[in-house]
């Protein structure tokens, strides 16, 4: 009887291992031959999955924008934490993952620089894949101040700023190695808590 492949887990264990082939040999230098190699697969096989290594990149912001997600939305409305706690935990965890991952990270943002040199540019897929937890912030925000735990404020504006933070804190993360996470985490907590009705009295 033939063994049953489950195709879900194979493609994410390419997605894995090409991280880790354009991390070590840079995107412009890899290919879906090493790829497969690196995999114990052949490269027609790797062909059912992925057409060519752009499409790989786009299945990786997919997938980790969309895990991303369905774990925060989860989060926000399963706890009793007051809406500024909740909004901090989220942006806290999205920089600790980004610390833990920062080799997938380099190299995802190094395939982001590499394909803007080409004239690709990726940033709409990138703001279309991270535009519901920038809606999750809004909604947190509003609810926040609709409960009395966060300011009457521009919900649109603070949740930019967020995003901004955010980015901000994984692109050091993939290129600086003296990034200090601790100090770029206090000040998003700090941001947050100007937000509070008891640091206005």
């Amino acid at each position: 009887m033939p063994k049953k492949i489950d195709h879900e887990l194979r493609k994410e264990k390419i997605l894995q291992t090409a991280l880790k082939v354009f991390a070590r040999e840079g995107y412009r230098d890899s290919n879906l031959s090493l790829i497969a190699t690196e995999c114990g697969i052949s490269r027609p096989t790797i062909y059912q999955y992925f057409k060519d290594k752009e499409e790989i990149y786009y299945y990786a912001v997919k997938l980790v924008t969309g895990r991303m997600f369905n774990k925060y939305a989860s989060f926000a409305w399963s706890t009793d934490q007051d809406y500024v706690c909740r909004i901090t935990t989220i942006c806290l965890d999205i920089m600790q993952t980004a610390n833990e991952h920062d080799g997938e990270l380099t190299s995802l943002v190094d395939v982001m620089l590499q394909m803007k040199k080409e004239g690709r540019d990726f940033n709409e897929i990138v703001l279309r894949r991270t535009a519901k937890l920038t809606i999750l912030f809004k909604r947190l925000l509003r609810m926040g101040i609709k409960a009395g735990d966060i300011i009457e404020c521009d919900v649109n504006k603070v949740a930019d700023h967020l995003l901004l933070l955010l980015e901000s804190s994984c692109f050091q993360v993939a290129f600086l190695d003296t990034f200090d996470m601790k100090l770029s985490q206090q000040l998003v907590s700090t941001y947050l808590e100007f937000y509070r009705p008891s640091s206005r009295s």
